[in-house]
């Protein structure tokens, strides 16, 4: 399983190498428009997004659109484990760990709160199941939210089926761009 996982992670990074930047731009441009249009997106106050890297779908300019509209929450690595905390600007982020911009407010707790978890992942499949980085992080975060659960990922990360285990979380939707 572990060694299915690795070779699918390799190929999923493979595939974003043939795209440059721009593409990749655009193509988070057109998913992030699909979220932007989406029932839960548009009844959500607070909302959990990331802050991307550079080969996830682009957040950036997303999360500076919406957060003075809605509550954004981020997550900020700390050890092996997420904290969480509301974004207010760009002044707020500092450089954190693997090199994520990371906001340096106080500890949002109040996870009841919040209404939609918008999940970058490295792959995912069309029942919801998600592939992550290999770390854990929103497999431990995850289960202590209850709210919908949407991945978001490029055209190209989206497979039929991936392998999961048992404490693999399932997305409740994947939304992914359309293919360009």
């Amino acid at each position: 399983m572990k060694e299915y996982k690795k070779i699918l992670r390799k190929e999923v990074a493979r595939k974003k190498k043939s795209f440059c930047a721009t593409a990749l731009l655009e193509l988070s441009k057109d998913t992030l428009k699909l979220l932007e249009n989406h029932p839960k997106f548009r009844e959500a106050e607070t909302i959990l997004l990331y802050y991307s890297l550079p080969d996830e779908v682009d957040t950036h300019d997303f999360i500076e659109k919406w957060y003075k509209k809605k509550r954004i929450i981020l997550p900020v690595v700390i050890g092996d484990e997420l904290e969480l905390r509301k974004y207010e600007g760009k002044d707020s982020l500092n450089m954190g760990a693997y090199n994520i911009l990371e906001p340096n407010t106080e500890i949002f707790r109040e996870y009841q709160l919040i209404d939609l978890a918008v999940v970058p992942g490295v792959a995912f499949d069309k029942e919801g199941c998600r592939l992550g980085r290999g770390k854990g992080y929103y497999d431990r975060l995850l289960p202590l939210i209850n709210c919908y659960k949407i991945g978001i990922c490029f055209p190209f990360q989206l497979y039929d089926s991936i392998p999961t285990e048992k404490f693999d979380i399932k997305m409740d939707e994947v939304i992914v761009g359309p293919i360009t």
